[in-house]
C-alpha cells in the first residue's frame, strides 16, 4: 500500500486516467487505453475497478487526496492564503478539478466532503477559545467550503469567472469571516 490508501498499481492506473482525462476528457479513455498508459494488462485495470464508474470515483477521490492535497495551516488565520493556493490549484488543472468537483458535488467520489474540518476546528479552539460552539461550526463551515473544487467550479460555470478572480473572491471570503475574531485570541 502507499501513503495515499491505494496499491503501486492501483495508483499507476489512478495516475494514467488522470492524465488521460487531461488529455482527452473522460468520454474518449478506454479501459484498453488506461492499461497501455499504466503499464498493465487490461484485466488488471478491470480487477480494480469492474466498472467505468467506479474508475472515475477512485480517480476522483484519489486526485483529490493527491493531485489537490495541500498541508494544513499552522493558523486559523493562514487559511485565506491556503485557499488561494487551493483556487490557484485547481485553475492549473481544469480538467481535474471538473472531475473532482462532479463527483464530490454528487457525494459519490469517497473523498471527504471538507477535509479540513478537523483542523480548522482545532485551530479555532486553540486561537480563538473565547468562542461557543456554535461560533466555530458557522466559522469552519464557511472556511472548509471555500477552497473545494465544487466552489471553483460553480464560480467558473455560473458566474463566469477567472481563476484569479475566485481566487481574489474566495480569499476576500475568507478575510471578511476571520476578521471579527482576530483579536479573540489576545485577550
Amino acid at each position: 500500500m502507499t501513503t495515499d490508501g491505494v496499491t503501486g498499481t492501483q495508483a499507476a492506473i489512478l495516475a494514467a486516467y488522470a492524465e488521460l482525462i487531461e488529455e482527452v476528457g473522460t468520454d474518449d479513455v478506454s479501459f484498453r487505453l488506461i492499461a497501455l498508459r499504466a503499464g498493465v494488462g487490461e484485466r488488471t485495470v478491470f480487477r480494480h475497478y469492474p466498472t467505468r464508474v467506479d474508475l472515475l470515483l477512485a480517480m476522483s477521490a484519489w486526485v483529490e487526496r493527491t493531485v489537490f492535497a495541500r498541508p494544513p495551516s499552522e493558523s486559523i488565520f493562514d487559511v485565506p492564503i491556503a485557499i488561494r493556493e487551493a483556487i490557484e490549484t485547481y485553475d492549473k488543472r481544469p480538467e481535474l478539478a471538473y472531475v473532482v468537483a462532479e463527483t464530490a458535488m454528487r457525494g459519490v467520489n469517497g473523498s471527504e466532503p471538507a477535509p479540513q474540518r478537523a483542523h480548522l476546528e482545532a485551530l479555532l479552539e486553540r486561537e480563538a477559545p473565547s468562542l461557543d460552539a456554535d461560533e466555530r461550526r458557522q466559522i469552519v463551515a464557511a472556511l472548509c467550503h471555500l477552497d473545494s473544487s465544487a466552489t471553483w467550479v460553480t464560480m467558473r460555470r455560473e458566474l463566469g469567472m477567472s481563476g484569479r478572480n475566485i481566487a481574489d473572491a474566495a480569499t476576500w471570503a475568507a478575510e471578511a469571516i476571520l476578521d471579527p475574531i482576530r483579536d479573540l485570541g489576545s485577550h
